[in-house]
């Protein structure tokens, strides 16, 4: 998960003078503050020089970069933690990172390199390695990020799949590419790894608290707002009721019986009754009631006989006088029919043949 910060947030995070675990950090070990003294003594020799030689009018001025100088080794290590919270402010961006610890493991890198003489007048070298736990954080959109800082007693406690927070910086406004990181926190077992606390831990708790707690909000008021359907349509149903009952779907069977005066436990029976409403006496089984209406206008239904078969027969030849004696006409008539306007076809001459007014073609064209 990736949150952009304002600006303002971001320079609170990432103070611009060294805080005390910043100085603490530079403070080093007792080589690098003799190392340090060293250098005050040089510096605060160089200013009496220059104004015992040079014998300058100016007094107070000297005495005062003098007594700055004698103390370097106090706040020399404000000087350089400012300097480096300055090269991570320069950065235009920056975002707050919410992932998950995907691995580490331990590497050795070489931290300086001393040159000694045995007894026997040899030249040693000596090389000083320092251990240092490499952790890798991504999260769910694919970003990965490695931090390497010195290994510490208390990283045994770290376990892939921790939630890890951080501080991303970059120069671009989506940050799609990331310039640098910061320490990283995870909230679990409450422990910092890095290798300079670049970060206001205050700060940095109280802006992970507040961004968890927003998007908790936010996600309970998005499921505040998700009515289930189911509900809603059971409201709908006995919308126009005046009296809503528990389960309005029995209500609007209810509908069904609605101009029926007296109502029944069961409508769906006095829906049945409607089928013999003009009845006189409703019986056990309606339907049977319902099967006498055939036959409402006859009088007697067990006296009626339906017209025998052969009074059927008859009707076929109601308007023949005589049936049987009935012959059809001879196979010769209905020959002589094809030739019934032909009086005397065979008295007739025969026709003669029509010559043709065609031109026939001959040797002779004066011949036709």
């Amino acid at each position: 998960m990736l949150v952009p910060l304002t600006r303002e947030k971001f320079e609170q995070l990432v103070p611009l003078i060294a805080t005390g675990s910043q100085y603490k950090h530079y403070w080093g070990k007792f080589s690098d503050f003799l190392q340090r003294l060293l250098i005050s003594v040089i510096i605060a020799t160089v200013i009496l020089l220059i104004e015992v030689i040079l014998r300058l009018p100016l007094g107070p001025v000297v005495f005062f970069f003098g007594l700055v100088g004698a103390l370097y080794w106090l706040w020399g290590p404000v000087l350089w933690a400012s300097i480096r919270n300055w090269k991570c402010r320069r950065y235009k961006y920056a975002g707050f990172v919410r992932g998950k610890v995907l691995d580490w493991w331990i590497t050795e890198e070489l931290v300086g390199k001393q040159e000694t003489v045995n007894n026997k007048g040899d030249l040693v070298i000596v090389e000083n390695r320092e251990k240092r736990i490499n952790l890798e954080v991504g999260d769910e959109s694919g970003f990965t990020a490695l931090l390497k800082a010195p290994l510490k007693s208390s990283h045994k406690i770290i376990k892939p799949g921790q939630v890890a927070e951080m501080l991303v910086m970059s120069n671009t406004p989506d940050l799609s590419r990331i310039e640098e990181i910061s320490d990283i926190y995870i909230p679990s077992r409450n422990l910092w790894v890095s290798d300079y606390p670049v970060l206001r831990q205050d700060f940095f708790n109280q802006v992970s608290r507040r961004i968890r707690d927003d998007r908790e909000e936010s996600y309970s008021t998005r499921n505040r707002r998700r009515r289930p359907p189911q509900e809603r349509s059971k409201d709908i149903d006995g919308y126009y009721d005046d009296e809503y009952e528990a389960y309005p779907r029995q209500r609007s069977r209810e509908i069904d019986s609605y101009y029926d005066d007296e109502r029944e436990p069961y409508p769906r029976e006095k829906g049945r009754e409607i089928d013999s409403y003009y009845d006189d006496e409703l019986e056990a089984y309606p339907r049977e009631k319902g099967r006498e209406i055939d036959n409402y206008y006859d009088d007697e239904l067990e006296s009626y006989e339906p017209p025998a078969r052969e009074r059927r027969r008859e009707t076929d030849s109601y308007y023949d006088d005589e049936l049987e004696s009935y012959e059809p006409p001879a196979r010769e008539r209905r020959r002589e029919t094809d030739n019934y306007y032909d009086d005397e076809r065979q008295k007739l001459p025969p026709l003669e043949k029509r010559k043709s007014s065609r031109r026939r073609r001959n040797n002779n064209e004066d011949d036709w």
